[in-house]
């Protein structure tokens, strides 16, 4: 497991967390007191994972179809994971959105008996019992952010926080806007019928309840998808004329939000996106458009889901814990990224 840089920030300690699943945790030989004796530490260092190779594991990867940036840095960051470790054969699926496909491509990796799974389930009540077959077969796994309806059903979850990610959206609109007068914010949502935008409107809406001066005055629903964002920015700008600040979900659906802000002529408000794009980093630092800041949901957590995984083939924890196994959730945190600090998260922006 790798060390990361440390530094004093907060942007720092929050980069720590999305990169390296709390950075220091994975770490070769950190020990939980600094005041061991060489004795203890050397004890400590023999029950957790390092990057000197190890036993050998074969890790089954097994994840949607990858028909969205953010997807498709999640398949990248497991496979680039993977090869620096000699000691970890990664077997992975192509990937699909339909249910029972994946169902099946799971099943096939159970078959070869890979020692652990690392899960990111299209729906997850859906692959419950497929993940329950996995941990029956004593087959661990560890299931990737969209979770398992049991937690049967899994030996170790990380992921992110939308509900974080909404929270911290509205925090960073409420202080752009505290001093102005009855300010008003809009909101860009991805798909509703999917658990994770409702956590992350949410979070937005609770945050705005600590700021009397701002009104949320318009919401729409888009897809996660370019031509959703634009069509329905479109109309969010013909029934609001006067807005202060957009809170878009995601960066994908936000370049089409930016077309229709380009076409319509407007840049008379601040707009905030999600997830973590290159292109949304580099708009920000270029501090030429509407768009000042993302909240991330690091899809470093594939990378850090082969951590873990390995760890729990070699029957390991990690360093920096008291405890002998790795802990059973990881929640990663959601920062925002502004033309302050974009230089620090840009390594971790995807295409």
């Amino acid at each position: 497991m790798r060390y990361a840089k440390s530094s004093s920030t907060t942007s720092r300690r929050n980069l720590l967390m999305g990169t390296a699943a709390a950075g220091a945790l994975f770490a070769a030989g950190c020990t939980s007191n600094e005041n061991n004796d060489d004795g203890d530490n050397a004890e400590q260092a023999a029950n957790t994972a390092s990057d000197k190779p190890g036993k050998a594991v074969a890790i089954g990867f097994a994840g949607p179809q990858a028909d969205h940036g953010w997807l498709n840095a999640i398949n990248e960051q497991a496979k680039r994971r993977a090869k620096e470790y000699k000691d970890v054969t990664l077997e992975a699926t192509e990937g699909s959105n339909d249910t029972a496909q994946q169902i099946g491509q799971i099943e096939t990796l159970i078959n070869k008996k890979v020692d652990v799974l690392v899960i990111l389930p299209a729906d997850g009540k859906a692959l419950t019992q497929v993940g329950l077959k996995a941990m029956r077969a004593g087959i661990p796994v560890v299931n990737l952010d969209r979770i398992f309806a049991s937690p049967q059903a899994y030996r170790c979850w990380i992921g992110g926080d939308n509900y974080g990610m909404g929270l911290n959206a509205g925090r960073y609109i409420g202080e752009q806007l505290k001093g102005k007068k009855n300010a008003k914010v809009i909101e860009l949502a991805g798909i509703d019928n999917l658990e994770l935008t409702r956590q992350r409107t949410e979070g937005f809406n609770d945050a705005l309840k600590n700021y009397p001066n701002i009104k949320k005055v318009g919401r729409q629903a888009a897809e996660f998808t370019v031509e959703s964002g634009q069509a329905k920015m479109a109309q969010l700008l013909q029934a609001h004329s006067d807005f202060d600040a957009l809170w878009n979900h995601d960066d994908d659906q936000g370049v089409g939000a930016e077309r229709a802000i380009k076409q319509a002529g407007r840049d008379d408000f601040l707009m905030v996106g999600g997830a973590g794009a290159k292109r949304a980093m580099d708009a920000i630092k270029a501090d030429n458009s509407v768009l000042k800041a993302t909240v991330l949901y690091p899809p470093t957590m594939a990378a850090s889901a082969i951590d873990l995984a390995r760890a729990l083939g070699q029957g390991k924890g990690v360093g920096g814990l008291a405890e002998l196994e790795i802990p059973a959730s990881l929640t990663l945190y959601s920062a925002v990224v502004t033309k302050d600090n974009v230089d620090e998260y840009l390594p971790t922006g995807f295409s």
